[in-house]
């Protein structure tokens, strides 16, 4: 990624978004995921977009079909279950075929407002602000160009604690059962 400056945006702002560099094995994400310490500071001026995610069907191994709209991009996602190295597979889907399969996502949906936040030249966080039943929860995903990138990542104070592979922060299972509760963190 070019270190450009960001755009500015405002919170919901229905811009389409730059997604993270590809990397070098396509249909394959490798990120780290953290909880927020801290959000950075004025975080309206970084691109966002708001995000409705529901999931169609979830595989006793994590394995996960969900619908996505983000902005005014209706997405149909088929990803492997949790971890640092991930199969993803996103379609562009027409919005009838969202609206069509929407309902039958009810009682497995997150919502949330994603930031992209620039840091140092080459990587961007995928910030996110819960809402609805998960409102104040906050994470953040980094996705890495290589396995080596990821290992010699060092976090910047803002971010919490990590918690890639914990099952209990990925979407499909804040999705279903919420939050931990605190005393879980």
């Amino acid at each position: 990624m070019t270190s450009a400056a960001p755009q500015a945006a405002g919170h919901g702002s229905h811009q389409p978004m730059s997604p993270p560099d590809e990397h070098d094995s396509p249909g394959v994400e490798i990120e780290r995921k953290f909880l927020v310490g801290e959000l950075p500071g004025d975080l309206g001026r970084y691109e966002s977009d708001h995000i409705d995610q529901g999931y169609v069907a979830i595989g006793d191994d994590g394995v996960e079909v969900r619908l996505r709209r983000r902005g005014d991009r209706t997405l149909l996602t088929v990803k492997s279950g949790p971890g640092p190295v991930r199969v993803e597979e996103e379609m562009p889907i027409e919005e009838r075929r969202f609206e069509t399969l929407w309902p039958l996502t009810e009682g497995r949906r997150v919502i949330k407002t994603r930031y992209l936040v620039p840091l140092g030249s080459d990587l961007v966080v995928e910030l996110d602000v819960y809402a609805g039943d998960l409102d104040g929860l906050l994470t953040a995903e980094i996705e890495f160009p290589s396995e080596q990138a990821s290992a010699a990542f060092e976090p910047p104070g803002w971010l919490g604690p990590e918690i890639t592979g914990d099952e209990r922060y990925a979407n499909q299972s804040l999705a279903l059962r919420g939050p931990p509760p605190p005393s879980e963190s």
